[in-house]
C-alpha cells in the first residue's frame, strides 16, 4: 500500500433552482454494457458488513443502476477497497479514490442534485440521490463545484459534477475524491442512510477515447 494511500486512510472520515441540463456524459469504455440495457450478470456480492435496513432488493436495484466509477480516467481495476479502513467511529464505509487535483468528478449514475454544502471534516461535498430517490451519492473532499451546479439540477451518468481535491479533513498532499453509497434514510436527514460498499457494482469506467 502506497504512503500516499495510508495518510488518507489516516486522516479522511467519514436552495432549490431550476432544472439545468447536464453537460455532455464521458463516453463509456469500449465494452461496457449502456446506461438503461439490462446489466450483464448476476447481482454481485456485497463486500464487508450490511446494515440490516438494506436488502437484497435494494443490492439488485443498486446494480441495475448500473454505476460508473466516479472519477474520469481512473478505471474499474484500479480502484482500492477500503470501505472498512479503521475509523476512530468504527469502519470507513466509503471508497477514497487517489487522482490528481482537477481531475473530473463525474455522477455515476443520474443525479438528482440535493444539497450542497462545505464543512471542516468533508471539506465542499455533494449529496445527490438517484431519479428514484431510493439511494444516496455523497463526494466529499471536492476542490470545487461544475461551474453553476446548483441544488435541484438533474443530471445524466457520467457528466461532470466536480473536481477532485483535498478540502476538509484531506491531506493537503493527497487529492482524492471520498464517494459514499447509501440507501436513502427516511425523513429530514435523507442522506444519513445506512451505507453500501459500491467497490463490486461499478460497472462501466469514466474514459475519454
Amino acid at each position: 500500500m502506497t504512503a500516499a494511500l495510508l495518510s488518507v486512510l489516516a486522516a479522511c472520515s467519514s436552495s432549490s433552482r431550476a432544472v439545468r441540463p447536464a453537460v455532455a456524459p464521458v463516453p463509456e469504455s469500449s465494452g461496457a454494457s449502456s446506461a438503461g440495457r439490462r446489466p450483464i450478470g448476476p447481482t454481485p456480492a456485497h463486500i464487508g458488513p450490511l446494515d440490516a435496513r438494506v436488502t437484497v432488493d435494494d443490492l439488485d436495484a443498486l446494480w441495475e443502476r448500473q454505476l460508473m466509477v466516479p472519477v474520469e480516467g481512473i478505471p474499474r481495476w484500479a480502484i482500492r477497497d477500503n470501505y472498512t479502513a479503521k475509523r476512530a467511529a468504527g469502519i470507513h464505509r466509503a471508497l477514497d479514490i487517489l487522482a490528481p487535483r482537477y481531475t473530473a468528478v463525474v455522477a455515476s449514475d443520474d443525479l438528482v442534485i440535493g444539497r450542497l454544502f462545505s464543512g471542516p471534516v468533508g471539506g465542499i461535498v455533494i449529496y445527490a440521490s438517484d431519479p428514484e430517490q431510493r439511494f444516496v451519492y455523497y463526494y466529499a473532499h471536492l476542490e470545487r463545484y461544475r461551474t453553476g451546479l446548483a441544488v435541484g439540477d438533474r443530471v445524466a451518468k457520467g457528466s461532470v459534477i466536480g473536481y477532485v481535491g483535498t478540502t476538509g479533513n484531506a491531506p493537503p498532499d493527497t487529492p482524492h475524491l471520498h464517494f459514499q453509497v447509501m440507501k436513502r434514510a427516511v425523513g429530514r436527514a435523507w442522506w444519513d442512510g445506512p451505507a453500501i460498499n459500491p467497490f463490486s457494482f461499478f460497472a462501466l469506467d469514466a474514459l475519454r477515447p
